[in-house]
């Protein structure tokens, strides 16, 4: 990526890069665990007009546990996968039509996260960085995926975007913290991995 021209911002990646974890390859992947389903995302950085993260929304779809929800490119491991990173590349590029070179653009890798709910499969995500191709034109490229947002990283730290996600769970309202992005609240699974992001570029 070309220097960022707001020193801010620039100060702000720099402490992102230090804060990822490095990943030397398939022997750095998770240990499987029994009945747990590997997956990866990509979180893909844009830097012109201004540094900014892709975002996916999902298909409505009653197969998808996450129908309908704001997300990164990614996906389940398929077998043929030779590590998680090439899940993140070969998922994104399926998804949003974005070919990413994990020898130039890869930068590193968040901790996995996995879902809260027993609701929920039994899943463990691990998020990959990448520098954008430039040029780069993300569009829908599959039937999962309803629409391609590219977020202002300054959006997600303006604390004016913070809500939050009201879900009826058993009887029970519950509210989750959300960021609200052209009309649609990013939560849970997708908000954890981008406020894991976000901390070092808030400091």
């Amino acid at each position: 990526m070309r220097p960022i021209r707001d020193p801010r911002l620039e100060v702000s990646i720099r402490n992102l890069e230090r804060a990822l974890r490095p990943y030397g390859g398939p022997h750095d992947d998770p240990e499987p665990e029994p009945g747990v389903v590997q997956a990866a995302v990509s979180l893909i950085l844009r830097e012109v007009p201004g540094p900014g993260v892709l975002v996916v929304k999902r298909a409505v779809l009653s197969s998808d546990p996450w129908s309908g929800h704001m997300a990164l490119p990614g996906g389940r491991r398929d077998p043929e996968d030779p590590s998680l990173l090439e899940t993140a590349v070969r998922e994104t590029r399926e998804e949003t039509a974005v070919v990413l070179d994990p020898d130039r653009s890869h930068r590193g890798r968040l901790d996995p996260v996995a879902p809260r709910s027993t609701e929920l499969p039994a899943i463990a995500i691990t998020p990959f960085v990448f520098s954008a191709p430039d040029p780069v034109h993300a569009r829908v490229n599959s039937q999962e995926i309803a629409g391609v947002y590219w977020v202002p990283i300054a959006h997600l730290l303006d604390p004016a975007a913070r809500a939050s996600h009201e879900l009826r769970l058993n009887g029970a309202l519950m509210r989750f913290p959300a960021f609200e992005v052209e009309g649609e609240k990013i939560w849970g699974l997708t908000y954890r991995i981008l406020s894991n992001l976000l901390d070092p570029l808030a400091r």
